[in-house]
C-alpha cells in the first residue's frame, strides 16, 4: 500500500505570510479581510494545525489567489529529489 506523505503545513504558512507581507498587510488586516479570527491566521502562518477548507478558501479569496495556488506548498516537498519517495 502506498504511503501518503504528510502535508507541509510549514510551507503553507510561510507562503500565506509571504503573500500577506507582500501586500503590506498585518495579521489583523488579513484576518478581517478574510472574515477569520486573528488566532486562525496566526495558526495557519505558524503551521500549528491543519486548517479546514473554509479557512483556506477564505485566505485564498482575501489574498486574491486561487485555492489551488494557495494549496500548492502543501505538496511541494513531495516532488523534491530528497523528499518522500513516490510509490
Amino acid at each position: 500500500m502506498p504511503v501518503v506523505p504528510e502535508p507541509n503545513l510549514q510551507a503553507l504558512g510561510l507562503d500565506v505570510a509571504r503573500r500577506r507581507l507582500e501586500k503590506g498587510w498585518t495579521i489583523e488586516y488579513l484576518a478581517e479581510h478574510a472574515g477569520l479570527s486573528r488566532r486562525s491566521v496566526i495558526n495557519v502562518e505558524n503551521g500549528h494545525h491543519v486548517p479546514d477548507l473554509k479557512t483556506v478558501h477564505a485566505l485564498a479569496h482575501a489574498l486574491d489567489v486561487s485555492l489551488g495556488e494557495l494549496l500548492t506548498p502543501l505538496c511541494a516537498h513531495h516532488l523534491e529529489p530528497d523528499g518522500p519517495a513516490k510509490q
